[in-house]
């Protein structure tokens, strides 16, 4: 790890991460051990200080263990593949949907029988692993009736019951 002019780089096993830091924070290396400290107890400074802390731990994080995101494909005749960096969903749309994904994100995608296509992308950059996730997410966003679309493993929904069931029980 180092640190230069508000610039801290992280190399480690799984790549290399650099983030421009904001000037008010100093960050210091000793010992092995990150130090950020802030010039006054204001709430922006308190702010900063907790934001970068949790960037650079996540950093540190990324570089040496990497992070890891599965969503599931829920839908009759929903698909997923992955070509390289090309995923190739159907989603129910009248055409396929191709997504390229950055270089720094590896990406695997599995179908087994009785179980929903799933989607596993790994990265070292948490930050950049969420954005894509999020918009792999928003091509097709769960259903509130049926539950169909693109959800992240171990997502709960809350499904609503809809026209008919609201009805079933009115007098009539």
């Amino acid at each position: 790890m180092a640190v230069a002019k508000n610039v801290v780089n992280v190399k480690g096993p799984k790549g290399q991460l650099s983030r421009t830091i904001d000037p008010s924070i100093t960050v210091v290396v000793k010992d092995g051990e990150v130090l950020l400290s802030r010039p006054s107890e204001q709430k922006r400074h308190k702010a900063m200080h907790g934001l970068y802390r949790s960037l650079i731990s996540n950093m540190v994080t990324g570089v040496n263990t990497g992070f890891k995101t599965q969503q599931e494909v829920v839908g009759v005749g929903f698909r997923v593949s992955v070509q390289g960096q090309i995923v190739d969903m159907t989603l129910g749309y009248s055409h396929t949907i191709i997504f390229e994904l950055p270089k720094e994100i590896k990406a695997t995608a599995t179908a087994e029988k009785g179980k929903a296509p799933a989607l596993m992308m790994e990265c070292a950059d948490k930050e950049l692993l969420g954005l894509v996730a999020a918009k792999i997410r928003s091509l097709r966003k769960p259903d509130v009736y049926k539950g169909k679309g693109v959800r992240f493993a171990g997502e709960q929904l809350r499904i609503k019951p809809g026209k008919a069931a609201a009805g079933a029980g009115a007098a009539k």
